[in-house]
């Protein structure tokens, strides 16, 4: 019997396929990439048209050795790393790097890890699809560029350890731009007005909100507004001027992409991005489902496609008619129109059983592992159901010439709500249905609400919402978007506190020497553009060298002039008028993890080192001792009095010595105006040069 070797990339998927397969397969893992340049050299002939030189990663020479021994066994090699342009790019290496030629190699790819999926893969073998490898290469090779020739600026003007990144350094950017943003946002004053109503004959009352005038809508900015509003409606009948009954239907969901799945389990779940993909990767990898053994119980977890194949739609369909009714089972699937940033390359994520529901696995699950899963089958199993289906009600009420509207809604069909309901579906109808009114009901008002409100700043981002961002703007792909939120939480150019994403102060160092010298790769519209390239490059239509060599010169060019920049730039440390207690020298400031702190300059002899407070030589509000720039355990910065604990003034933006001259509170810099601190008063000014300085 002829021997054949199926080479996977991790180690937890060999026993799954092995059982599937049987004797005459062997099966065994590479644990992931098996070459990449080398750490210590660019490992790109920048004169030799952007050669790459790929060496063994280190540790991976004894897996080699015993993959070689297998080969030299086996008849045939399969190549059955993950399907996407990193596994592809893996199946090349490790072509290479075992020697495989000829019709001894071939590559195989599967969607989910089930019996049928591997068999049938196996009876359609294919050549490595080099398309695929080399977008892969040439999305390594911009990222090496970028961090090989940058991070060493970032070493020589802040610390060692730093690191920029092609897709991180736009997400970190974002990060600052969005904080810059609230930091200079002020808030508007603004009013609703709604009239509290008794129907006659009824105990119940309605509320009806102010939309404007007989000539359209209006707004209500102050309280001088809604009195003069309360005044000219004064002694009004509130009569019912148009009653709409309707129908609203609510689309069933798309299935999850990597990126929706992301978001959905960090707000349902409060899974952080990484814990998402690693347990997802859990689940398709395979688990031991008691009666059945180790199974992949979900298909592939890298996509931006919501494809989902005929026959797991046909399964769908059957399995909902069977389980909820045939007037449950959508007739057409909600579609999508691809944009041109998604691949398309294989299915959404899905059960690679719909049969296997929540409760039968739930014994074989771990506590996450069944959470997760739920989510997935449930959005799943929804996207093939019919929309659900809300009997709507709409009234017009006028009082004078003003207009009142009152709304309200009622499920009528629940359709794929019965299964699957996210934080942005309506989980309770709101309002009564108001059957009893129409253009003769009589109304009384109750009372005429006024209520003062202030418009919010943008939101911080969260790790869900930033992937959204970065999907959105096109920045990134399913398989970078959490290792590149990782990286900049792990550099502590950005801290996470009850999950909104802070810039530490040595994020914003970083981004200020990315923006001010490369502004190209942090620029959101080019990094999307290089996407899209790596998209053509995988199409066939670009040559992968050609972005390449395109890429390199500008780069090369923007770090030359910042490398003559940084020369004119004597860089020392500043020498403060703290004493070292244990030495006596004057402390310097460092640049640590953390951001800045005070140490010794004696260094190694004398490591004694202090917390930097920073000096504004702006006076406490409260106390009129000195505020100084602090920072929260987590790194992110703030403004606080340096009589701390004793006098508790905090502040995150930055106060100035200028009272407020309405309500006598202190005022902060906000962008370019200075604002008052007391939201409730709303004053703010422009902001007089000396004082932005």
């Amino acid at each position: 019997m002829a021997k054949y070797l199926v080479i996977v990339e991790s180690p937890a998927k060999v026993k799954t396929i092995k059982k599937f397969l049987g004797k005459n397969y062997e099966v065994t893992a590479s644990n992931g990439h098996v070459r990449d340049f080398p750490k210590s050299q660019f490992g790109i002939d920048v004169e030799h048209d952007f050669e790459p030189k790929y060496i063994t990663i280190r540790g991976k020479g004894d897996i080699l050795a015993n993959l070689r021994k297998e080969v030299k066994k086996a008849d045939k090699v399969f190549l059955a790393t993950d399907p996407d342009r990193e596994g592809e790019a893996i199946s090349w290496h490790l072509a290479n790097a075992l020697k495989l030629e000829g019709s001894k190699v071939c590559r195989i790819s599967f969607n989910e890890i089930t019996k049928n999926a591997i068999k049938e893969s196996l009876k359609t073998p294919r050549n490595v699809d080099m398309d695929l490898v080399n977008a892969q290469q040439a999305r390594r090779m911009l990222d090496r560029m970028v961090g090989y020739r940058i991070s060493p600026l970032l070493w020589a003007k802040v610390k060692r350890g730093l690191s920029a990144g092609r897709v991180q350094s736009v997400a970190l950017r974002m990060i600052c731009d969005r904080e810059e943003e609230i930091n200079a946002f002020i808030p508007k004053e603004y009013w609703s007005v709604d009239a509290i109503l008794s129907i006659e004959g009824e105990k119940h009352t309605i509320t009806a909100k102010l939309y404007g005038k007989d000539s359209g809508k209006i707004s209500v900015s102050s309280q001088q507004d809604f009195l003069k509003i309360k005044e000219e409606i004064e002694g009004a009948d509130y009569q019912v001027l148009e009653v709409k009954k309707g129908e609203r239907t609510k689309k069933a969901p798309l299935p999850f992409t990597t990126s929706t799945l992301q978001q959905e389990a960090s707000k349902t779940l409060n899974f952080s991005i990484q814990k998402t993909m690693r347990i997802a990767q859990q689940l398709y990898e395979g688990i031991d489902i008691k009666g059945q053994g180790t199974v992949g119980l979900i298909t592939y977890l890298r996509t931006d496609s919501v494809r989902i194949s005929d026959e797991a739609d046909q399964a769908a369909r059957e399995y909902i008619q069977t389980a909820y009714g045939e007037n449950y089972t959508a007739m057409h699937a909600s579609k999508k129109q691809n944009s041109a940033k998604i691949q398309d390359a294989h299915e959404g994520i899905r059960p690679s059983d719909i049969t296997r529901t929540p409760v039968f696995v739930k014994e074989s699950l771990s506590r996450d592992q069944f959470r997760l899963y739920q989510l997935i089958w449930k959005r799943f199993t929804a996207s093939r159901m019919r929309e659900a289906v809300y009997e709507t009600t709409f009234v017009t009420i006028g009082a004078g010439d003003y207009r009142f509207h009152v709304s309200a809604s009622k499920l009528a069909f629940d359709g794929f709500l019965s299964v699957y309901t996210s934080d942005d579906e309506d989980k309770t109808e709101h309002g009564a249905l108001l059957k009893s009114i129409d253009e003769n009901t009589k109304l009384h008002l109750q009372e005429l609400e006024g209520r003062q409100h202030f418009t919010q700043p943008p939101a911080h981002y969260t790790e869900a919402s930033l992937v959204k961002a970065m999907e959105e703007l096109g920045i990134g792909r399913p398989s970078t978007y959490s290792p590149t939120i990782t990286t900049i939480l792990g550099r502590r150019y950005v801290v996470k506190e009850n999950k909104n994403l802070y810039i530490t102060e040595l994020g914003e160092v970083v981004n200020s020497i990315m923006k001010e010298s490369f502004a190209t790769i942090v620029d959101e519209h080019f990094t999307a553009n290089m996407e899209s390239l790596l998209d053509k490059v995988e199409e066939g239509k670009i040559n992968w060298k050609t972005v390449v060599s395109n890429f390199y010169p500008d780069l090369n060019e923007a770090v030359e002039v910042a490398e003559k920049d940084l020369e004119k730039i004597k860089i020392e440390d500043e020498v403060t008028d703290v004493i070292c207690e244990e030495c006596g020298r004057n402390m310097v400031v460092k640049y640590g993890p953390h951001g800045k702190f005070l140490a010794c300059p004696g260094f190694p002899e004398c490591r004694n080192t202090k917390p930097y407070l920073e000096k504004t030589g702006i006076s406490c509000p409260l106390c009129q001792k000195e505020v100084v720039i602090k920072k929260t355990k987590k790194g992110r910065k703030y403004y606080g009095c340096e009589n701390n604990p004793e006098c508790e003034f905090m502040s995150w933006q930055k106060p100035v010595e200028k009272p407020c001259p309405r309500c006598g509170s202190y005022m902060v810099i906000k962008g370019n105006k200075l604002a008052c601190s007391n939201e409730q008063c709303g004053y703010s000014e422009k902001l007089e040069e000396k004082n932005h300085k």
